[in-house]
């Protein structure tokens, strides 16, 4: 049986143009963050530091899906569709975005968080005995 390799191309085709733009933005804040790779499957895109994948989107109908994992919680924000824990340190947050004003900076900084977990920065903050990154 094939199995198909599922590539950007194939999540962005078909898919509104708001959508699509939206997804494009995502990316522009995730590649300020540093570099990165990506890892594509059926269910989402995934963007990976050097330790772990951090944060991942989907474009769908009415904007952009995806989720970003860092070491607390946000709940008091309507981008934010769920929490659940990853780890001991890590929290997985799921977003849904309808509009590329939700983008914003406080956004921006979730994802450099989550940008830091994909480097292992949650692994070195508990062995040097630091205290967890607090907003």
């Amino acid at each position: 049986m094939d199995q198909k390799t599922w590539t950007i191309d194939d999540h962005l085709e078909g898919k509104p143009d708001t959508s699509v733009a939206l997804y494009h933005e995502f990316i522009r804040l995730v590649e300020a963050c540093g570099p990165f790779t990506y890892a594509v499957s059926k269910g989402m895109i995934t963007v990976k530091g050097t330790r772990r994948g951090f944060a991942g989107a989907k474009p769908v109908a009415r904007g952009l899906r995806g989720y970003f994992d860092i070491q607390r919680t946000i709940s008091d924000d309507a981008r934010i569709t769920s929490v659940s824990p990853y780890t001991k340190r890590l929290y997985v947050h799921a977003f849904r975005i309808s509009d590329v004003a939700e983008l914003d900076e406080q956004f921006a900084g979730w994802l450099r968080e989550a940008y830091e977990v994909g480097q292992g920065g949650h692994l070195r903050a508990s062995r040097e005995g630091r205290p967890r990154h607090e907003m």
